[in-house]
C-alpha cells in the first residue's frame, strides 16, 4: 500500500519548467548564443544542466557566470509575473491528504520556490520540502528521492514519486521508487519508459493509491 508521496515541483505542481528555459535562453541571447531548445531536453534529461550547450562552444567562465545571475533574475520575474498555476493542484492535494502524506522534493532553489509559494496554498498540504540546498547531488542521482523516503522514515514499497521529467523519473527509479509521470507539455518527448505509470493530471493518483492499496 503507498503511503507517501514525494512530489517533484516544476512542471508538476507548478507550471514553470517553459519559464525557467525562456529566462536560459533569455540570458544566453543577450550574451550572443543561441539555445537550441530541443538539445537543451536533452541536457536537462541527463543532469548536464542549462549552460552545456554555451560550455560546448566554448563560453568562458566568467560569461557564464554573469549569464547565471542575468538567467536567476529574469527567471524571478517570470515567477512574479506569469501565469503558472495549474488546473486542480490544490483540490487534489486536499483529496490526497486523506489518504497518504505528502513532501516536495525538488531542485529549485529555495528563494524561488519561496517567491512561487508566497501566496500559494500547495504547501499546507505537505509534511516537508527539500530543495536543492537540501542535498549535494541534484536529479537524475537517487539522492534527493533517499532523503525524502529518510525524512519520512518509508519504505520505498510504500511510497510513489510524482514527476514529469526523465531526469527526475531516472532519480525515482534509482532510488527504487514506482514513479508515475504527469503530462507536462514542454516535457512530454523525454523518455518514460521506465515510469509505473502516465497520468495526463494529477486527479488520477488517487486511482493508483486504490488500486495498490
Amino acid at each position: 500500500m503507498k503511503r507517501y508521496i514525494l512530489f517533484d515541483h516544476d512542471g508538476v505542481l507548478v507550471d514553470t519548467e517553459f519559464w525557467y528555459f525562456r529566462s536560459a535562453e533569455r540570458a544566453l541571447l543577450e550574451a550572443g548564443f543561441t539555445l537550441d531548445k530541443d538539445q537543451y531536453l536533452r541536457d536537462m534529461a541527463r543532469g548536464s544542466g542549462s549552460w552545456a550547450q554555451a560550455k560546448t562552444a566554448g563560453m568562458d567562465d566568467r560569461t557564464l557566470s554573469r549569464v547565471r545571475e542575468a538567467r536567476d533574475g529574469y527567471y524571478q520575474e517570470y515567477l512574479r509575473t506569469e501565469a503558472i498555476e495549474i488546473d486542480g493542484v490544490v483540490d487534489t492535494l486536499a483529496e490526497l491528504s486523506k489518504y497518504v502524506r505528502m513532501a516536495i522534493v525538488t531542485t529549485a532553489k529555495r528563494a524561488d520556490f519561496d517567491i512561487i509559494h508566497e501566496r500559494r496554498q500547495i504547501r499546507q498540504f505537505m509534511d516537508f520540502v527539500l530543495v536543492r540546498e537540501d542535498y549535494e547531488l541534484a536529479k537524475p542521482h537517487p539522492e534527493p528521492y533517499l532523503a525524502g523516503l529518510k525524512r519520512f522514515g518509508a519504505a520505498r514499497e510504500e511510497t510513489l514519486v510524482v514527476e514529469d521529467s526523465a531526469r527526475g523519473l531516472t532519480s525515482a527509479v534509482a532510488a527504487g521508487i514506482d514513479c508515475a509521470v504527469v503530462h507536462n507539455e514542454f516535457t512530454k518527448a523525454n523518455d518514460f519508459s521506465q515510469a509505473s505509470h502516465r497520468i495526463d493530471s494529477l486527479s488520477e493518483l488517487k486511482d493508483i493509491l486504490l488500486e495498490v492499496s
